[in-house]
């Protein structure tokens, strides 16, 4: 009898964290995510502010008017996979927010992307465009790795600024973070 209640008891908290989250044309989509997890990003084409809140959810709104953008938010304990596709093209914006101590993976072809006010990893690339991360505090981070194969390399927190072909830095600090950025073409702001 006692272990079927504790059987219970785990399968139903383990069910209650699993979420899988999917819609299209509809903003905000939400899902609950612990503080700490990890978060897999696959972005479209576009402007994508990700920023980091106190409120436990995983959030991405946008301008519902100018198309039906899909997103899908799947959940498994610590662990969340967010994609957004089919954004329209021209001056189009999507803000998602995250727990603010959030590790990211995130993978962005092109366009502007911004990451503000998340402490934890990051592992960011973006293949063309404007990549600006906020380390928040750089003392956090033991290890800083940024690249650009062709294009400007800013890390103010560093004093690192650099321009041209195959420009990259490596930075080895006191905090227990890591960060690895790198833009195909384009820019790279760590601040």
């Amino acid at each position: 009898m006692r272990t079927s209640l504790c059987f219970l008891l785990i399968f139903g908290a383990t069910a209650l964290a699993a979420q899988d989250v999917s819609e299209t044309g509809r903003s905000p989509v939400e899902a609950k995510f612990v503080s700490s997890g990890e978060i897999r990003m696959a972005l479209c084409s576009s402007g994508i502010d990700v920023v980091g809140k106190d409120d436990g959810q995983l959030r991405v709104s946008y301008d519902t008017s100018r198309g039906n953008v899909k997103v899908r938010i799947r959940v498994d304990g610590d662990r969340a996979d967010l994609s957004v596709n089919d954004c329209p093209n021209g001056n189009f914006r999507v803000t998602i927010e995250v727990p603010k101590s959030s590790s990211l993976y995130v993978r962005m072809f092109a366009g502007e992307l911004n990451v503000e006010g998340v402490t934890g990893d990051k592992d960011v690339t973006l293949h063309f465009g404007q990549l600006t991360m906020d380390l928040v505090k750089p003392e956090l981070y033991g290890r800083v790795e940024a690249s650009v194969n062709s294009g400007d390399l800013e890390a103010s927190p560093f004093s690192i600024s650099k321009g041209g072909l195959f420009r990259s830095f490596s930075q080895t600090g006191p905090g227990t973070y890591r960060v690895r950025a790198h833009v195909g073409a384009g820019q790279l702001e760590l601040r």
